[in-house]
């Protein structure tokens, strides 16, 4: 079926196209400008003027009189040891998301060959794992001799090992692709290591955050050395924590009309910071005993998963700040928090109430003092 496309649709596109090409980011001019001026960033979706009087000039102007009246508010930009840090740990996560997709892909060349290791191993690249692969690329196919390369505990599941290193595994098709995953995935790990090191030297001034940082449930060393370059040290630039939730995306946005309130959507926030956000929430999640871990059995059963998801993301953000802010390490409130809210006689009543919809006939009479 051929499709064909007008003169002025074509040029449409090539018009839209070539705007969107030109299009100067305002990056290199702010950092430009930013060591001899005061420089505000501001959102441009804030500064819309009425219609039909769209030029550089009436622009200018137009700006100019929001900032004197005060209606607008200078975006947050991050000092420089920030912005540096966040270079770093934005691109260590895509080397390590990289990485992941190339054990992905380890795995599926392995299955084309009939090889399923995965199914036996816990790991797709132990050390067991690595040994035997090694030998599948250098020419060794006989199962008996592969499954003799494991070595700790997967010894146990020799017997399963030899089943599932029995395939067709081909040394001229499927060992040059998993060669070239092994050596793409030892260079990954290779940079991974060096960015470290160098996130190790550039966020040393804020080490004493960091540690405060990881007190809190569910955030790990990688995980606050993100909440440093994302949100920055300074909490002075957040008027609350609400504001910092509402600039991070992680609460519900506000759209009411007519008394009509419509989609309360959150706003786009830093993809680094809610991924960050997420896995630290579905770890706190898992932690015994503590208040983010009842907050989510809590949720969990009448929201679902994601939404008690959410709201951990929530908790740990605005804990992110008050440790921030404060300087102090995290305050535990403990797995029974819930419970303590109400009274003695309140909780007494849903306890009835949850065995009386059981089926069972509840008759209290009190202890002995």
């Amino acid at each position: 079926m051929e499709t064909r496309t007008s003169g002025s649709e074509a040029r449409a596109g090539e018009t839209g196209r070539r705007k969107r090409r030109h299009r100067a980011p305002a990056r290199p001019y702010y950092y430009l400008l930013e060591e001899r001026f005061e420089c505000w960033l501001l959102n441009a979706q804030h500064l819309r003027n009425v219609p039909g009087r769209k030029t550089d000039v009436a622009d200018s102007a137009w700006i100019c009189q929001l900032v004197e009246h005060g209606l607008v508010r200078a975006s947050f930009v991050p000092p420089k040891p920030i912005r540096e840090l966040r270079d770093l740990t934005r691109y260590r996560k895509a080397q390590i998301e990289e990485r992941s997709r190339e054990v992905q892909r380890l795995d599926k060349v392995l299955q084309d060959a009939g090889i399923k290791l995965s199914s036996v191993a816990s790991e797709t690249l132990g050390v067991s794992v690595r040994r035997m692969l090694e030998a599948l690329v250098a020419g060794t196919h006989d199962p008996e001799v592969l499954a003799e390369l494991a070595r700790g505990r997967l010894r146990r599941k020799l017997p399963a090992l030899r089943e599932a290193l029995t395939g067709r595994f081909r040394s001229g098709h499927h060992g040059l692709l998993i060669a070239q995953i092994l050596a793409h995935i030892d260079y990954l790990d290779e940079t991974i290591a060096t960015l470290s090191a160098r996130v190790e030297q550039v966020i040393a001034p804020f080490s004493t955050e960091r540690e405060l940082l990881m007190t809190i449930p569910g955030v790990a060393r990688l995980g606050a050395e993100v909440l440093i370059a994302e949100i920055g040290v300074d909490m002075r630039v957040f008027p609350s924590d609400a504001h910092l939730a509402s600039w991070a995306g992680q609460c519900p946005g506000n759209h009411e009309s007519a008394g009509k309130r419509r989609s309360g959507k959150p706003r786009k926030g830093s993809k680094w910071l809610n991924t960050t956000l997420t896995e630290s929430a579905k770890s706190a999640s898992r932690s015994k005993g503590t208040y983010l871990s009842a907050q989510y059995s809590r949720l969990r059963g009448r929201r679902g998963p994601g939404k008690a998801t959410g709201a951990l993301r929530h908790s740990i953000l605005v804990a992110a700040y008050h440790i921030l802010e404060r300087k102090v390490p995290y305050e535990e409130l403990g797995a029974d928090y819930f419970d303590q809210r109400r009274s003695l006689e309140q909780r007494t009543k849903r306890l009835v109430r949850q065995l009386q919809q059981l089926g069972h006939t509840v008759t209290l009479e009190p202890l002995a003092t």
